[in-house]
C-alpha cells in the first residue's frame, strides 16, 4: 500500500526535522528497500508483488523505484479502512488465493518475515496474519477470505489499531497468526528509532534497509546536529 513519493504529500509528520524534499527522498528509500525485501520473499514463497498506489495518475512516479517484478494497481476508496478493504477485494477478484497488505514505511522488516506471512497464508485455513508495530498498529495484515468487519470500527492512526483488529478477527472466529514485532517510521520518534537501529556502532542488521541506511548516513554527514542523530 503506497502513496506516490511527492514532496509535501508524503511523510509530512517528519517535517521538521526533515525538509519536505528530504522526507520524500527518504520515502523513496523505504519503497526501494521494501520492494527488494518483498521481491526476495516472493522468490522463496508462493507469492507475487503488487504495489497498490495513490493518487491514480501517479503510475509514472514508480519508475526506477520498485523492482521490475512488481505489478501496479490503483487504490480505491476514500477512508483508510475502505482502501484496505477494496485492495483486498480487487486482488482476490484478480485470482489471488490470499492477500498480504503491507505498509510502505517499515523498511527494516526482512524478506524472511514476508515469506513467513505468505507461507502461513498458503495453508487452507481461515486465519488472519498480523504484523504488530511498536506504536500499536500493524505493518502487515493478511487473509484468504475477505470480511469487511476486519476494517470496520478501527481507530486508524492510533495505538488501538492492532488490538482492535485482533478483536475483529475474534468476533469472526478467525485465529490470528502473529509475525515478529517491528515498527514504522511516520513521526520523529520512529525516525530516531531507525537512525539508532541502522547507524549505531552496535547495529547488527546489515542486510535490510540498505537504501534507508545509505540515505540516513549521508544526511548525518550533511546535518550532524539534527536531533534525530542525538
Amino acid at each position: 500500500m503506497t502513496k506516490a513519493p511527492q514532496p509535501g504529500k508524503v511523510k509530512t509528520r517528519l517535517v521538521p526535522p526533515l525538509t519536505s524534499e528530504e522526507a520524500a527522498a527518504l520515502n523513496v528509500c523505504f519503497l526501494r528497500d521494501l520492494s527488494a525485501s518483498i521481491s526476495h520473499a516472493c522468490s522463496k514463497a508462493p507469492a507475487r508483488a503488487v504495489a497498490v498506489f495513490t493518487p491514480p495518475d501517479a503510475v509514472d512516479a514508480y519508475q526506477g523505484i520498485l523492482d521490475p517484478s512488481f505489478l501496479l494497481m490503483r487504490q480505491r476508496g476514500e477512508e483508510f479502512g475502505d482502501r484496505l478493504f477494496f485492495a483486498t477485494q480487487d486482488l482476490l477478484r484478480a485470482g489471488f488465493e490470499s492477500v498480504c497488505l503491507i505498509n510502505s514505511d517499515s523498511p527494516t522488516v526482512s524478506a524472511a518475515v514476508f515469506a513467513q506471512a505468505a507461507t502461513a497464508l498458503a495453508e487452507p485455513t481461515g486465519r488472519v496474519v498480523l504484523g504488530p508495530a511498536l506504536d500499536g498498529g500493524y505493518y502487515l495484515i493478511g487473509m484468504r477470505r475477505l470480511d469487511r468487519r476486519l476494517f470496520e470500527d478501527i481507530d486508524w492512526s492510533t495505538d488501538r489499531v492492532y488490538k482492535q483488529s485482533r478483536q475483529r478477527a475474534g468476533e469472526l472466529g478467525l485465529p490470528v497468526y502473529e509475525l515478529p514485532l517491528s515498527f514504522d517510521i511516520d513521526d520523529g520518534e520512529g525516525l530516531r528509532r531507525v537512525c539508532t537501529e541502522l547507524l549505531s556502532n552496535e547495529a547488527t542488521t546489515k542486510d535490510v534497509a540498505i537504501e534507508t541506511r545509505r540515505f540516513l548516513s549521508e544526511l548525518k554527514v550533511k546535518k550532524p546536529k539534527l536531533e534525530i542523530f542525538a
